[in-house]
């Protein structure tokens, strides 16, 4: 789903062009990288809530570039709702058992 979006352009990277888009009124929701620096997240975050856009922070930089097909980002904003609001499901989805059913590694 997440490679759909970017292929659909509806996709912001970095913590730069998320802010920007939020600024604009263009952010849906982002996805901020558990391991961005403090100074990005200092940067990103008052201004998501400020701003009343939805977000989660998930994954490593390496693990959010990588399901975006990039190199690693310390976020990934979503410019379209319905992309925006599948991401945010995603990110809060527990996760994944394996096939036998139990607990995963």
């Amino acid at each position: 789903m997440l490679g759909l979006a970017a292929r659909a352009r509806k996709v912001v990277y970095g913590t730069d062009m998320a802010r920007s888009a939020a600024r604009d009124g263009t952010l849906a929701a982002a996805l901020v990288a558990a391991d961005a620096s403090p100074t990005q997240s200092r940067k990103l975050v008052p201004l998501l809530e400020a701003r009343g856009v939805p977000f989660a922070v998930c994954l490593s930089r390496a693990e959010l570039g990588a399901a975006m097909g990039r190199g690693p980002v310390s976020a990934v904003g979503f410019t379209d709702p319905s992309f925006a609001r599948r991401a945010l499901e995603l990110a809060h989805a527990p996760p994944a058992q394996d096939r036998a059913g139990g607990e995963p590694y």
